[in-house]
């Protein structure tokens, strides 16, 4: 009797498995499109393209009948982007692998599944907005550019490898400058849920000039943008290509600060450019005891005005900063970095930690306070430049601190922490976005590469390769009239996106009490 039933029940458990085979396949074939949509990042030429067309079929699997699944497999499509697309996470932890490399693969693993939980939690809202499981695409829009907007805020924010961006350097890079890059992933994925929505129901034909009257759009409005024009101001950027490991070597600083040096009085002694911009933390020595290094900066500037990044002490603070060197013993401007790098510049929450047995990683870490003011300075023939360091680079509402509109956005940064592939050049990216979102043109000096000079439509007019040593002389972009995004930030999209999910549950409010029943 045991061995009937035995056998009675194979089938039922038979089925079970392969079920949850089917589950598990089904599931890991949604985290390959999840990293197919980050290969847009790699491919500026298709990149766009690529990454639609992965969503597109990504929402054919991850769409369930219950919210809960619906959420389980947008959080496994975010492992996958986020997995792929930030990859390079696991570079700052090589530079020294005998004691940091174990990190590696669980950086990039924690990275990848927490920041796919915005995207979870963003599925599983758009299904519970949702009347039906085909509606769920007509509120994933507003459920998904929601929850970038909280990964690009929330404990100090962190937007970088938005799905906007991998429009950059194509015509539909435009919609940068009009609703900024929260705004574009919300095109972008409302063309993709359209498509989907239009390709289930009939007539399936509508989405054909759909697609092609957006791109159309898109590409007409890039033709007719204005293009800036060169100005006479000349920039030398210096890339003195220092790898993170020997950075801070003491037998190998005085090396590429002399590299730097060299760059810098470069010539035939009778063309001086106008500025000369160093990278992040390139002088090799706290700023209150640099004097004699930065004379010797002046002094091959021959009368030029030169910005470097450096490090400064300031009572018990420490700060990454910018300075302005305009000439020997003259430091006209210091600007310090506001938006640090969490557990690379300081601990979050340090106070906290202490009492639990941290004090010493906290020390160790939290070395760095955050800055203040607007990020202004006045640099010779440049005019007046707002600088971001580094990190400061991926927000776009770091530009606005308040102030006049500057001539110029100049980033100093040290991209040898993110090696050689992905991460210098999606930092790259996120440069080019900065200066379609303002219309201002971006000066950008890295330490490995890559550096270069974008005008204010996002196109690279010239650059410095990764890895490579010398410097770079360019004339400066003119920046372009005051975009729309530049003068309404984010707030219009926000106040959009709460003002349907709020309408959206009131109404369901009112359908329930309307079913229900009258006491009696």
């Amino acid at each position: 009797m045991c061995t009937e039933r035995s056998v009675a029940e194979t089938p039922a458990r038979v089925r079970k498995s392969r079920i949850g085979w089917a589950g598990v396949r089904r599931g890991a074939f949604v985290v390959l499109l999840g990293a197919a949509m980050g290969l847009g990042h790699d491919l500026p030429a298709f990149g766009l393209a690529i990454t639609l067309m992965a969503f597109l079929l990504a929402l054919r699997l991850v769409l369930k009948p219950h919210a809960r699944a619906t959420g389980l497999q947008g959080w496994l499509l975010g492992v996958g982007y986020f997995g792929w697309t930030l990859r390079w996470i696991v570079e700052p932890f090589l530079v020294d692998i005998a004691r940091h490399g174990w990190m590696a693969p669980f950086a990039l693993v924690l990275m990848a599944g927490g920041l796919a939980l915005f995207w979870g939690l963003a599925f599983w809202g758009a299904h519970r907005l949702a009347r039906g499981q085909g509606a769920v695409v007509l509120w994933l829009p507003v459920t998904l550019t929601l929850a970038e907007l909280a990964r690009g805020h929330l404990f100090t924010g962190f937007p970088w490898g938005l799905l906007s961006y991998t429009a950059i350097g194509g015509p539909a890079d435009v919609w940068l400058a009009w609703v900024g890059p929260y705004g574009a992933t919300a095109l972008l994925v409302a063309t993709v849920c359209t498509t989907h929505h239009l390709l289930t129901r009939r007539p399936r034909w509508l989405w054909v000039p759909l697609v092609l009257g957006a791109v159309a759009t898109a590409g007409l409005q890039g033709l007719s943008a204005p293009v800036p024009s060169p100005s006479d101001q000349i920039v030398r950027l210096v890339q003195p290509n220092a790898p993170q490991h020997l950075k801070w070597d003491r037998d190998w600083m005085p090396v590429f600060f002399d590299r730097a040096l060299a760059a810098t009085g470069a010539g035939d002694g009778q063309t001086v450019p106008d500025a000369v911009i160093w990278p992040e933390t390139s002088i090799p020595s706290l700023l209150n005891y640099a004097a004699p290094l930065t004379d010797r900066m002046a002094q091959a500037a021959r009368g030029a005005p030169v910005v470097a990044g450096v490090q400064r002490r300031e009572g018990e603070a420490y700060y990454n900063s910018a300075i302005v060197i305009d000439g020997p013993d003259m430091i006209s401007d210091v600007v310090d970095k506001r938006h640090l790098v969490p557990f690379g510049e300081y601990i979050p929450f340090a106070e906290l930690l202490r009492p639990l047995g941290l004090s010493t990683l906290v020390d160790q870490v939290a070395g760095f306070s955050a800055g203040t003011g607007t990020g202004l300075m006045e640099v010779g023939g440049l005019g007046l430049v707002r600088v971001l360091i580094c990190y400061e680079g991926i927000f776009p509402e770091e530009i606005d601190r308040g102030g006049p509109r500057p001539d110029v956005l100049l980033i100093l940064t040290n991209d040898a922490w993110f090696g050689a592939n992905a991460g210098p050049r999606q930092h790259l990216a996120q440069a080019r976005a900065r200066a379609i979102e303002q219309g201002i043109p971006v000066i950008r000096a890295a330490n490995t590469g890559i550096s270069a000079v974008i005008d204010g439509r996002g196109r690279i007019l010239d650059s410095l390769p990764l890895n490579t040593q010398g410097f770079l002389d360019a004339p400066v972009p003119t920046r372009l009239p005051v975009t729309l995004y530049a003068r309404l930030g984010d707030w219009p999209l926000a106040v959009l996106l709460a003002f349907l999910i709020a309408g959206r549950a009131l109404r369901r409010r009112a359908i329930v009490v309307d079913r229900t029943p009258p006491q009696e």
